[in-house]
């Protein structure tokens, strides 16, 4: 009857009380993903085009003043003109002022870009669930990676006393 180097030395540690370790390949049988959902910020930014209108030279508002102060001196009569000139002036201004900046070659296109952050969910693999067969039974684990088709395990032998007694050295 052949007995095995192994087995031979696992009953010599049996006898004495000791256990034995020793490293076997076990095959794979699945491994399946463990998948967890993570958020993420991300920074999404939009471009929008914004006309904005041109600042004003104050020549508008120049010109306006003059020619209200005419007009309104050309109205009243009296002391009445003096008044009608100031309000001409001081109409013709702001008249002359809004005209000036309405106009089309002082507006401007513009593009404005608008930034904020949003939360985006991923699906990220955070380990695998390993079932495995080693001498004719089942096992399962968790691993961080997936074990390929076979993976090594540790084989850990340990005698069973049963009542009985160690034969004595």
């Amino acid at each position: 009857m052949k007995k095995s180097v192994f087995g031979v030395g696992v009953s010599l540690l049996a006898l004495c009380g000791v256990t034995a370790q020793a490293q076997e390949m076990a095959r794979v049988m699945a491994a399946t993903p463990v998948v967890q959902q993570v958020a993420v910020p991300r920074q999404v930014c939009t471009t929008q085009q914004v006309t904005q209108r041109g600042g004003t030279t104050g020549a508008g508002a120049v010109i306006g003043g003059v020619a209200g102060g005419v007009l309104g001196n050309q109205v009243g009569h009296g002391s009445g003109r003096a008044a009608a000139t100031v309000l001409g002036v001081v109409g013709g201004a702001v008249l002359g002022n809004t005209i000036e900046g309405n106009q089309a070659p002082n507006s401007r296109v513009q593009d404005v870009q608008n930034c904020t952050t949003q939360t985006f969910y991923e699906d990220r693999i955070s380990g695998y669930n390993v079932r495995y067969e080693y001498a004719g039974r089942e096992y399962q684990t968790q691993m961080p990676y997936d074990p390929g088709p076979s993976m090594r395990v540790q084989v850990q032998v340990t005698p069973i006393v049963s009542g009985g007694s160690y034969p004595s050295r």
